[in-house]
């Protein structure tokens, strides 16, 4: 059975939806600051296990590379499709 046009444009406005919810999830600084805080829990975790001086701080180090990279990304992204990915 076909579907009306109705019903077509209903299940393209909810697909919208969905994308657009995906989409602010994924650039969402809530999102970013709990990787970043679970980046950091496993790495002082692992640290400790291998009794590295100074566990606290050097599990920093990860979690601020986590995090410059997802402040980065955006305008190398940008770059990226202006100059580099013209179609």
């Amino acid at each position: 059975m076909p579907f009306s046009l109705e019903e077509k444009i209903s299940s393209i406005v909810e697909r919208n939806k969905r994308v657009e919810a995906d989409k602010a999830w994924e650039t969402s600084k809530f999102r970013r600051g709990l990787i970043a805080l679970a980046t950091y829990v496993v790495v002082v975790y692992f640290l400790l296990l291998i009794n590295v001086p100074n566990p606290f701080l050097n599990a920093l180090v990860p979690t601020l590379g986590f995090i410059v990279s997802t402040l980065s990304l955006p305008f190398i992204r940008e770059w990226w499709v202006k100059d580099v990915y013209r179609k």
